[in-house]
C-alpha cells in the first residue's frame, strides 16, 4: 500500500487559548498517522502554547507576530510534504485529509475550500456563497489553503511584510507554479468579528481594505485604518 502523502496543518495564534481546545480535539479527530498539528504561536500573553502542547500540537515560538510570518515560521518547521494553512477559529470538512490529498494526486498543486459561517445571518450565507467561484478577488484565509511543499517554496512563501492581505496576495503566486482548486466541501469559521463589528459595517471595511490594498496603499496606511475601523 503506497505510504500517504505526510500533511502539516499549520495554526498560526496569538490569543486563542480559549477557542484551540475544541479545535485541536476536532483535527486530532479526523487526522490519521500522516499528519501532524503545528501551533505557530507569537508569544500569547494568555497561555495559548500550554493549551496547544496540552492538546497534542508542537508549538514553534515565532519571533515576529504577524499572521504572514507566523504561518512561514510554521511552514519552516514542518516536516509534511504538504502544508495546511488554517486560521484558529476555522474548522475543516469531515475527512479533509483525503480530501487535500484527493485534489493533489488530482494534479492540484494548492487549493482550499468554500466557506460557511457559524451564524445565520443571511448577509454571511450570502457572502460565504460567492467563495464557490474561482476568483482571486475572493481568496481570504478564513477558507483555509492547502499547497504543496514544493509549490510553495517556489512562491517564495508569504510576504512576511504584509501584515494585512497575506491570504489574497499568495493566492496569483501559487498559480504560477501549478493549478488551484476550490473544493466542494466547505469550511465553516466563526462569525465572532461580525457580530462584535456589525455584519454590513465590518463586510464594507473588509471591501475598502482589500480595494485600498490592490490601488498600492502601503501597509502601515492599511494597518492604522484597520486598527480605526475594525475591533
Amino acid at each position: 500500500m503506497p505510504q500517504l502523502p505526510a500533511i502539516s496543518i499549520i495554526l498560526p495564534t496569538y490569543n486563542e487559548a480559549e477557542g484551540l481546545p475544541a479545535l485541536l480535539r476536532y483535527l486530532r479527530t479526523e487526522a490519521d498517522a500522516a499528519v501532524e498539528i503545528l501551533v505557530a504561536d507569537a508569544a500569547s500573553p494568555d497561555g495559548t502554547a500550554a493549551v496547544a502542547r496540552a492538546g497534542g500540537a508542537r508549538v514553534v515560538a515565532c519571533p515576529q507576530r504577524g499572521r504572514a510570518a507566523q504561518l512561514n515560521c510554521g511552514a519552516r518547521a514542518a516536516t509534511g510534504q504538504v502544508l495546511y494553512f488554517l486560521h484558529a477559529d476555522t474548522y475543516p470538512p469531515r475527512g479533509f485529509p483525503a480530501l487535500i490529498r484527493a485534489a493533489l494526486a488530482a494534479g492540484a498543486g494548492s487549493g482550499c475550500f468554500r466557506l460557511r459561517f457559524n451564524h445565520p445571518h443571511w448577509f454571511l450565507r450570502l457572502s460565504a456563497w460567492f467563495t464557490r467561484f474561482d476568483v482571486d478577488a475572493i481568496r481570504f484565509g478564513d477558507q483555509s489553503l492547502f499547497v504543496r511543499r514544493a509549490v510553495f517554496e517556489r512562491a517564495g512563501g508569504f510576504r512576511p511584510e504584509l501584515q494585512l492581505m497575506e491570504d489574497q496576495e499568495i493566492v496569483p503566486r501559487l498559480r504560477w507554479h501549478g493549478p488551484f482548486r476550490v473544493l466542494p466541501q466547505y469550511v465553516t469559521t466563526s462569525a465572532r468579528k461580525y457580530l462584535v463589528n456589525g455584519v454590513y459595517r465590518l463586510q464594507a471595511s473588509f471591501t475598502l481594505l482589500a480595494v485600498l490594498h490592490w490601488l498600492g496603499v502601503s501597509q502601515p496606511r492599511l494597518v492604522r485604518l484597520y486598527r480605526r475601523l475594525i475591533a
